[in-house]
């Protein structure tokens, strides 16, 4: 099957970004190259992460960068691929994040998520794999997953924060 990169789907009405995304069954070369240009991807856009459907796929795909968090720098830790993820098991403890998405340029807010999370996931070979995350990471991968459903962060704002203003060259 064929996963043709279009440009980053932006709105929060667009009906892409909408909908529920199928689970992958086939693994092959090409869904490995879709997998690698959706990594660059997320690094050319200066993200953090990026699902399959902000580059207009609904397939459960996304790419995500785990990081360590110290004051207000980070430092990346790795990337990861997570190809039909699954929470199997989540803390009751949650943690109020201040979230931005590449969909959503100059939209900000303060959404609560579960501090632990515990994913399953299949690697680009199709290998099953296991991996707890917290914090930063946690909610990283929570919100990308969200994607996969159809849920937009702004869908879950707890406190919006007032958009960004562009400075207009003169």
């Amino acid at each position: 099957m064929e996963y043709p990169i279009k440009r980053i789907q932006t709105g929060i009405n667009n009906p892409i970004l909408r909908s529920i995304s199928e689970e992958i069954k086939e693994f092959d070369e090409e869904l490995a190259l879709f997998c690698k240009k959706l990594q660059v991807l997320m690094w050319q856009n200066k993200g953090v992460g990026l699902a399959a459907p902000q580059v207009g796929e609904n397939i459960r795909i996304i790419a995500t960068s785990q990081r360590e968090r110290k004051k207000t720098k980070d430092k990346l830790l790795w990337e990861t691929i997570m190809i039909n993820p699954k929470i199997i098991a989540k803390s009751k403890e949650t943690i109020l994040w201040e979230e931005a998405c590449i969909s959503l340029p100059n939209a900000t807010g303060m959404v609560r998520r579960h501090r632990d999370i515990h994913i399953e996931f299949m690697d680009i070979k199709g290998e099953k794999q296991s991996k707890k995350y917290k914090e930063f990471n946690a909610v990283i991968i929570q919100h990308e997953m969200d994607h996969l459903d159809g849920i937009l962060f702004m869908d879950k704002i707890v406190e919006k924060k007032p958009e960004k203003k562009k400075s207009v060259k003169k």
